[in-house]
């Protein structure tokens, strides 16, 4: 299993966990004296707390990977440009069959 599909499934159980906090909350009575919807609300908070980090990681992970390729890519046109153009001819032509079969 690669990294990302370790991420997807760590964040579809930290979504299933958060869905299943906040079905709680809005089952409990409601009270805002009610000791367990005190403890529920709190559970729930953090729960999107979590969620929201663990995003917003992932998030910052994956930008900087593809900045990581685009300035490897980058260097390899300017190291190679003709072998770039024929890479870039090449994926055109391909694209271009793809839509002409439409």
């Amino acid at each position: 299993m690669s990294s990302s599909d370790q991420f997807e499934t760590r964040l579809d159980d930290d979504l299933v966990l958060l869905t299943e906090t906040l079905e709680e909350v809005l089952k409990s009575s409601g009270d805002p004296a009610d000791q367990k919807y005190i403890e529920l609300k709190l559970k729930a908070e953090q729960a999107l707390e979590d969620v929201k980090n663990r995003v917003s990681q992932a998030s910052d992970s994956y930008y900087y990977r593809a900045k990581k390729a685009a300035y490897r890519a980058d260097d390899y046109v300017h190291e190679k440009p003709w072998q770039g153009i024929g890479i870039g001819a090449a994926a055109g032509l391909f694209v271009g069959l793809l839509l002409a079969r439409r």
